[in-house]
């Protein structure tokens, strides 16, 4: 088997694996399939399970994706609306360490798009871990109002 169908079979055996292991660690719920079919078309589960959010907020990321281009009817969206409220909800919200954050964690709590979270996780792996959360503004790209807005919500 030549190198390229290694790493193509190794790729798809990532993925393949992660995406189960995501749905698994949600809530059972009535409407967990209808939030997967849903949802699941324009993003992979762990971007919603990196989110606590309370039911305005889930109401404001749902309208924010229909801006995006979700296509659902009122009554599904208010039944996934109000699964992820009752799932993850804002109540269960813990700091996001900077140091140990993957990608959509960062795209998910500081909302911002994957080419910065990438920055800043390239940042940090060629200079080390952050020695405070204003270290986020020397990142190439970063907003700083970004940062100080989402400040309270950031740890080391």
């Amino acid at each position: 088997m030549s190198a390229r169908r290694v790493l193509q079979s190794a790729l798809f055996l990532g993925v393949a694996c992660s995406v189960p292991n995501a749905r698994a660690q949600m809530a059972d719920g009535p409407d967990k399939d209808l939030f997967i079919k849903t949802c699941t078309k324009c993003h992979e589960v762990e971007r919603a399970l990196s989110k606590r959010q309370d039911k305005t907020g889930w109401q404001e990321t749902v309208a924010k994706m229909q801006g995006m281009g979700l296509q659902a009817d009122d009554a599904d969206l208010k039944r996934i609306i109000d699964y992820l409220a009752i799932n993850l909800p804002a109540d269960a919200i813990l700091k996001l360490n900077i140091n140990t954050a993957t990608r959509i964690d960062l795209e998910s709590s500081l909302s911002i798009k994957r080419s910065v979270a990438a920055a800043i996780i390239d940042y940090r792996e060629k200079n080390g871990a952050f020695q405070s959360v204003e270290d986020l503004k020397k990142v190439p790209g970063v907003d700083a109002t970004v940062i100080d807005a989402k400040k309270s919500s950031l740890t080391i």
